[in-house]
């Protein structure tokens, strides 16, 4: 059981290949990190994994689910919508409402798909709990740290139990402290659950830290796929060696 990609295709305005065949498969219950520089293709294929964007073809299914299977000559084929995937994602800029209380915010999917009030009053302490900002519940977002804003974020992908937790550049706002400690906590929190996580970073750090598996993109092609520790020993080209030599000269 696994998240299966095959075959992706996924072009913009001008004919430029964003991904050009991308195929992979990561494994559930595993944090999976899709690492490389911008414009590399990562951040489009998550959001191709969450149903934000569509791809020209290629097909993505979770744990035998298919979630979409899309032609490349009619452009036809299965898309499942994003509400209907059960997919939690935090997004770079957190997203979080500043017009809501933290609990509000948390409780925001669950009113969407209209659970009852006793299934909120139950859920949305619970995901509070999980991120460590139990206490917090009547606070809004300004009088919150930016880490705390991401662990805010990061209930509200958690409180509907998703089968995927997808995570774009989570860390990029924070500052060196904060991201090391959120490293931290969202790895142990992904553990505790077992959940299949994805992150998209272009930070080498970030993913030798929190995956169990990383993904190289380079130009919307697969350069390597492998562990951390695969990865700064074996590196397949000088591409992949680049990107994982900040953590080469910390030894």
């Amino acid at each position: 059981m696994s998240l299966e990609v095959r075959h992706v295709i996924k072009s913009f305005a001008g004919g430029k290949r964003v991904l050009d065949d991308v195929s992979l498969d990561l494994p559930s219950g595993q944090f999976s990190g899709l690492l490389g520089p911008s414009g590399c293709g990562k951040t489009t294929l998550l959001r191709i994994l969450a149903g934000l964007d569509k791809p020209d073809a290629g097909a993505v299914s979770l744990d035998e689910f298919p979630m979409l299977d899309i032609n490349l000559e009619s452009g036809k084929g299965l898309f499942v919508l994003p509400e209907k995937r059960n997919i939690g994602m935090v997004f770079q800029n957190y997203a979080v409402w500043p017009h809501m209380t933290v609990f509000d915010n948390v409780a925001f999917p669950l009113r969407m798909r209209k659970a009852s009030n006793a299934e909120i009053a139950k859920e949305v302490p619970q995901a509070l709990a999980t991120v460590l900002l139990t206490g917090l519940e009547k606070r809004r977002p300004n009088e919150l740290s930016g880490g705390q804003q991401q662990r805010v974020a990061l209930a509200r992908s958690l409180v509907q139990k998703p089968r995927l937790l997808l995570l774009d550049e989570p860390l990029s706002n924070l500052d060196a402290h904060l991201r090391d400690l959120m490293r931290k906590e969202i790895r142990q929190i992904q553990r505790a659950l077992g959940i299949t996580a994805v992150i998209v970073t272009h930070d080498w750090e970030d993913a030798s830290k929190i995956c169990d598996r990383v993904v190289v993109l380079n130009n919307g092609r697969i350069e390597q796929t492998g562990t951390p520790a695969d990865l700064l020993a074996n590196p397949s080209s000088e591409f992949v060696r680049q990107l994982t030599r900040v953590r080469a000269a910390d030894h």
